[in-house]
């Protein structure tokens, strides 16, 4: 059945492709929670949210050594290994706690699919706590293919993570478009020739108008519209 606020679209042999956190998912509360969580272990203080969220798209040692650094301590290469291996324990024991899609997202994966598109993840989030998260928010089965930080020899912003992402999707390159928050995201599409869509709402320290996609949108209710004026006619 079409969602009753999306409009019907044909996307026949159309191949899109998501960004996980800050552009499907809301991931950043339990982000937040897992690193405070692992600086107050350290006998550290909590890192304010608004000077980690930039760092997300980083990934999770980016984060804890960015909440380190704002305690004014320093920890070896060894250590952080070690504090990363507990903080990956942790998150994926509270992965769904608090995060959720972004408003509108499920129905436009619902009517995109049944518009003719295929769907895929590329994400730098490892594939299995890819997986276990769009599986705990019963999202998991809208995609054909969902590829992390770990599941080939390269990740974004190599164009390959994107094109074989496309490929496992069942899509062909030249009618797909990557869709995703971050300055990577956006040079990973430019860099495999494919239009690019930026969501306004993600974790990026570029403000998103500057990240040089070919569209920004600012609701999902906006995305279908936005994936029409990219594909060749």
């Amino acid at each position: 059945m079409q969602p009753d606020n999306i409009k019907s679209v044909q996307l026949d042999g159309a191949t899109l492709i998501f960004d996980l956190d800050g552009t499907l998912v809301d991931t950043a509360p339990d982000l937040f929670a897992t690193l405070n969580h692992i600086l107050d272990q350290e006998a550290l203080p909590a890192a304010a949210d608004d000077m980690i969220r930039p760092h997300i798209s980083f990934g999770a040692r980016r984060m804890i050594e960015e909440g380190i650094a704002l305690a004014g301590v320093r920890r070896s290469d060894d250590e952080l290994d070690q504090l990363l291996a507990r903080f990956l324990d942790h998150y994926a024991a509270n992965i769904a706690v608090k995060s959720a899609p972004y408003p509108t997202v499920v129905e436009v994966l619902v009517a995109a699919a049944q518009g003719g598109a295929k769907l895929g993840v590329c994400t730098n989030k490892r594939e299995r706590l890819a997986r276990q998260l769009l599986g705990e928010l019963e999202l998991h089965s809208h995609f054909e293919a969902i590829l992390g930080y770990d599941t080939l020899d390269v990740r974004k912003p190599h164009p390959r993570h994107l094109t074989e992402t496309i490929r496992r999707a069942g899509g062909n390159p030249e009618k797909a478009i990557m869709v995703g928050d971050s300055p990577t995201d956006v040079a990973t599409a430019k860099a495999a020739g494919i239009p690019v869509i930026a969501v306004s709402f993600g974790y990026s320290e570029v403000p998103p108008r500057e990240l040089g996609a070919d569209i920004v949108i600012d609701d999902y209710a906006d995305f279908l519209d936005a994936a029409l004026q990219l594909l060749p006619r």
